[in-house]
């Protein structure tokens, strides 16, 4: 079964930003699920957001602005400021008891609207998320390397996910130019964290499900350990034969580690 997704746009407004527009792939109906990607871009997202609403759900893929040839507004320059972009979407739409699941940068977003405490917001997943300066571990810089050496970092397994740059044709190179300097403003690269989120993780209230690649090489298994320890009650689970992004390696599995930690694919039912 296949789904298809609708694309709207909702123009939000962020404290001591102003008026955002966004734009917004939904699929499916039921439980809302909130996914944010990361540095790759809308578009590594997409099959597994494709999957969940395929079990139920009703799924929103936001594209951060600046990614995906999008305008990205000047003072939208953090990764608080998305956090604060994505309350205020789930307040336009009126949802309710949310899930939010992010992978890399997007899970460092999932995990500053945690640390807010919206009551729209009821469970949280990350998936290899960075954000955080634990003692001893960081993130892996990749300034500098070249596509084929992120993706040796980023999957168990590249060969189905290399992309020669060279070859692409000039309009995709200048949507990718972008994703990456909208990662640079949003996430401080190279240094991808802010100094007190460790600490502020404490503050999350709700369910919080940490799945991490076994083969991540830009944030190690050790990396996500000391993020689900910062967060009161979160369950940490590491996933065999997977990298950086598991939503698009292993996308069963993390379907089946969501499945198993109480959400059911049967319509958005909440288990006990």
């Amino acid at each position: 079964m296949t789904t298809t997704a609708t694309s709207i746009t909702r123009t939000i407004n962020v404290t001591e930003v102003g008026p955002v527009g966004l734009t917004v792939e939904v699929r499916g109906d039921g439980q809302p699920f909130l996914v944010l990607h990361g540095g790759a871009g809308p578009q590594s997202v997409a099959a597994f957001a494709d999957l969940l609403a395929e079990q139920g759900f009703r799924v929103l893929a936001p594209i951060h602005p600046g990614f995906g040839g999008s305008p990205r507004p000047a003072k939208l320059d953090s990764v608080a400021a998305l956090a604060a972009l994505y309350h205020g979407l789930l307040d336009d739409l009126g949802l309710e008891a949310v899930t939010v699941i992010g992978n890399s940068v997007g899970g460092w977003v999932a995990a500053e609207m945690a640390v807010l405490s919206s009551p729209r917001i009821s469970r949280l997943v990350l998936l290899d998320a960075v954000g955080i300066e634990p003692e001893g571990h960081h993130v892996a810089d990749v300034s500098g390397l070249s596509v084929p050496e992120i993706q040796a970092l980023s999957f168990h397994d590249p060969t189905s996910f290399r992309v020669d740059p060279t070859a692409l044709p000039d309009a995709q190179k200048a949507v990718l130019a972008g994703n990456a300097a909208a990662l640079a403003i949003y996430a401080g690269s190279p240094a991808m964290a802010d100094p007190t989120l460790l600490d502020r993780l404490g503050r999350i209230s709700i369910p919080t499900l940490v799945l991490w690649g076994d083969s991540d090489r830009i944030v190690e298994p050790a990396y996500g350990r000391a993020y689900a320890a910062a967060i009161p009650r979160a369950e940490f689970q590491v996933l065999p034969a997977t990298g950086h992004m598991p939503q698009m390696e292993t996308p069963g599995l993390v379907l089946e580690a969501i499945r198993d930690w109480g959400l059911s694919p049967h319509k958005g039912s909440v288990t006990a």
